[in-house]
């Protein structure tokens, strides 16, 4: 199943299911990225209805079902905000009421020894 989180979760993890859909990663970040659904630079201080607006704009030139397929239906959508509202959320729902799919936040830290967190 996908899931969403924050980079912060997963904090020098080297995992193939990471994927980071920011403007930009951290330096330690060795995961995919996926640039199509990174924000503009200029949204970044946007207040949230007016970033919905914009964000809204840059999904609508996509297709869902090809950005699940390029994505793998277990790749964990990585962004920096641990706050509720972030752009890997609205991507999130995006696809779920698109494709009928659901993508949860990962809201634990990731522990190597566990071996089946997803």
């Amino acid at each position: 199943m996908m899931h969403t989180g924050s980079f912060w979760t997963f904090h020098m993890v080297r995992d193939e299911r990471l994927v980071s859909i920011a403007l930009r990663a951290p330096g330690w970040f060795q995961g995919r990225r996926y640039p199509a659904l990174a924000p503009r630079a200029d949204m970044l201080h946007l207040d949230e209805e007016d970033y919905r607006r914009e964000y809204q704009a840059i999904l609508d030139k996509l297709d869902p079902r090809q950005v699940y397929e390029d994505l793998g239906p277990d790749a964990v959508l990585l962004c920096w905000e641990q706050r509720s509202f972030c752009h890997r959320r609205l991507v999130a729902e995006w696809l779920e009421k698109r494709l009928g799919v659901e993508v949860p936040e990962m809201s634990t830290n990731y522990h190597p020894d566990q071996a089946d967190l997803f």
